[in-house]
């Protein structure tokens, strides 16, 4: 092979290196193949696959609140978002409404609710970790009121039956969540309208003055959001079989937590939807980690929050490091000039 076509090629693998989503893939290799090493049971093809199929819903809460992150918002009402919808859904499906109808009355829950946070940071001008932690709060709230802090149960089997139906081992809601992970990063990095949310959470400035419109742009981040929670909510209600009234507590934390480790940046205009995708994957199985090593699950939140602020500072370093070398290489550049 000539000298050219080697740089070329190491050229190459250095860019496909730094992009996210493979950062992230290797991440859940080097994890997986760990915990195999200390226990080989983890690595059976069986329970892979029950790993992946178990973070379809984290997946979906991801892909939307991945819209909120790569605008530079958060949206912290998501788990109960899908709770509610979850009962709600529940409840008609239990008492034999038909699913669609369940399904229509889910979207337009999380509609109502992506609309209310929307509004709420738009123009009431209230931050939107305070307008989305008052979401959570009022919607936990009506949880408790509509189940009467009961269980929803005895749903029907064929509902339920929907979530153990396979292609290859991978549940169907499964493969129709990475479609739709697909499609949104093939919408967010090549159509136009999709490019708004990352020149928002960019340059927030820069996008209003060529013209983006920032309002509707974040508004439907945050529709965007609720809806996906809520699809969520209806397979949440086919895999578990029951709702309770905390359904969905503290699914906010890994859904943001899964975004982060998938590459989103907290501060905005970074990220795509299969990397929520694999980080989703990597906190689904965070507890069956901690059985195959013989820990207490009782650990999960712990090493999720730890997941969450390390890759968080890593990201802020990188962030200022680059930050750092553009500034130099501008000051550089800047008195090679001046010297000609």
């Amino acid at each position: 092979m000539s000298e050219p076509c080697k740089m070329n090629c190491i050229t190459s693998i250095k860019r496909f290196a730094k992009i996210r989503e493979v950062f992230s893939l290797f991440v859940v290799i080097v994890l997986f193949l760990i915990v195999g090493l200390v226990n080989p049971d983890f690595l059976q093809k069986r329970n892979l696959m029950q790993t992946v199929n178990s973070s379809v819903v984290f997946g979906l809460l991801s892909i939307g609140i991945a819209f909120v992150l790569i605008i530079g918002e958060i949206d912290v009402s998501v788990g109960a978002v899908m709770g509610l919808t979850a009962a709600v859904s529940a409840t008609l499906i239990r008492d034999g409404s038909p699913w669609i109808v369940a399904v229509i009355v889910a979207v337009c829950i999380g509609t109502l609710c992506g609309l209310v946070n929307g509004f709420g940071l738009m123009y009431l001008h209230i931050p939107s970790i305070i307008i989305t932690l008052g979401t959570n709060g009022i919607i936990r709230g009506l949880i408790y009121v509509y189940t009467n802090g009961r269980w929803v149960e005895n749903l029907p089997y064929a509902y339920k039956a929907l979530s153990q139906a396979t292609l290859g081992g991978i549940t169907w809601f499964y493969w129709g969540t990475l479609v739709v992970a697909a499609a949104g990063t093939f919408f967010l990095k090549r159509v136009p309208c999709g490019r708004n949310f990352a020149a928002v959470g960019d340059n927030i400035g820069g996008a209003t003055l060529i013209g983006i419109p920032v309002h509707f742009t974040k508004m439907s981040a945050f529709v965007l959001s609720s809806v996906f929670a809520s699809v969520a909510g209806l397979i949440y209600v086919s895999r578990i079989g029951f709702v309770t009234p905390i359904a969905g507590n503290g699914y906010e934390m890994k859904a943001i937590a899964a975004c982060v480790l998938g590459g989103i940046s907290l501060s905005g205009g970074v990220g795509s939807l299969i990397g929520a995708m694999i980080g989703a994957v990597i906190m689904a199985s965070i507890d069956r980690i901690l059985v195959f090593l013989k820990f207490s699950s009782d650990y999960d939140g712990t090493i999720t929050g730890i997941l969450l602020i390390t890759i968080v500072a890593v990201d802020a370093l990188l962030q200022h490091h680059s930050i750092e070398k553009s500034r130099r290489m501008r000051l550089l550049a800047k008195t090679a000039q001046e010297e000609q």
